[in-house]
């Protein structure tokens, strides 16, 4: 049997569509809290029998901070993906978020090893990785460097790949998958999905920064595969190409046809943006909708290579990221016509 973390997560949910859909019975670790409605919703995207498959999840509570709950939820399985994360850019949350990523990763591989497991993957993020000089390509041996420029969340995530890492010394076969931005459907108002649901209001501005992309069915396929071999103990970049965050967003408009973004944000201008951002959230008491953090990584300009991902499975062929995008806005706009959004 198979365990899955982060089930309701933009990564998770299409993971359980694919392991469902091929007839594999998996066990969902879940929070006493969450709501699973997303799973049904990601899962009609694809099926008209989205119950059908759903009778193959038993969801099971369960928490990455409670060692011996994790335990009791690794009885009876043979394989992990951990797809689960704590997501955020807000300095408020840099205590949870460290917690949640490396504390809980380490008590995910500690059982792991405890358990027997013949297999573990790991979801890390490209935020783990260094950044190639003078524009060249990132891979798998760029190293990490500190820098005050890191984000609280590329810090916790590579102090959960970390963990990892160690647990395959101990003996734990591990496999961990570094994917770039994620494009895909799911909840509206999270993750990478929220752009969309920014970019249908209509975006104004554009920021001159360049970054890697690929389309969450990729990373869902190439996850599976990774485990179905005899890879272990290795990362994989898993990224379909890299774009201009212009060029993305104009996609998205494209798709959603709206007028593209026509003014240029500079560092001065987004400086402003997120200082003004922060002090409407706090009198409003919301979510800021840009941060210092996300503001700083629209202007950075990082490359990745798919070199290695690409050697392992040479019949693989990424989905580009034009049809990505227009495959997202489709399902959103359909969303949008009953009512969902």
């Amino acid at each position: 049997m198979i365990l899955v973390t982060g089930g309701t997560g933009l990564v998770g949910t299409h993971l359980l569509y694919d392991l469902c859909k091929s007839g594999e019975k998996v066990r969902v670790l879940k929070r006493n809290n969450s709501n699973v409605s997303n799973v049904k919703k990601v899962f009609s995207y694809y099926t008209s029998e989205p119950e059908k498959l759903l009778s193959n999840i038993e969801w099971y509570d369960a928490d990455l901070l409670d060692i011996y709950s994790l335990l009791e939820a690794m009885e009876g399985i043979d394989k992990i993906y951990h797809c689960a994360a704590m997501v955020s850019f807000e300095s408020a949350h840099q205590t949870e978020m460290m917690r949640t990523n490396i504390e809980g990763t380490a008590n995910m591989v500690n059982a792991a090893l405890e358990k027997g497991i013949k297999k573990f993957c790991h979801v890390s993020s490209i935020a783990t990785l260094g950044r190639a000089e003078h524009g060249g390509l990132t891979d798998e041996s760029t190293l990490w460097k500190s820098s005050p420029e890191n984000s609280n969340y590329s810090i916790s995530k590579y102090g959960a790949e970390r963990e990892v890492w160690r647990a395959s010394e101990e003996g734990l076969n591990v496999v961990i998958v570094n994917p770039s931005l994620i494009v895909g459907p799911g909840n509206w108002q999270q993750s990478s999905s929220n752009m969309f649901s920014k970019a249908y209001k209509g975006i104004l501005f554009y920021s001159s920064g360049l970054n890697g992309f690929v389309d969450v069915r990729d990373v869902s396929t190439l996850m599976i595969r990774l485990m179905n071999s005899n890879i272990v103990n290795q990362r994989f970049i898993i990224n379909a190409e890299n774009a201009s965050f212009k060029h993305f967003f104009e996609l998205i408009h494209s798709g959603f046809s709206k007028s593209h973004p026509s003014v240029k944000a500079g560092k001065f201008l987004s400086g402003f943006a997120w200082r003004m951002e922060k002090l409407r959230s706090i009198l409003s008491g919301s979510t800021p909708l840009i941060t210092k953090e996300t503001a700083r990584s629209a202007h950075r300009i990082s490359r990745f290579s798919n070199k290695k991902i690409g050697t392992t499975f040479p019949d693989f062929k990424f989905i580009a990221l034009d049809k990505s995008i227009k495959d997202t806005c489709e399902l959103y706009l359909k969303d949008v016509k009953v009512g969902k959004i």
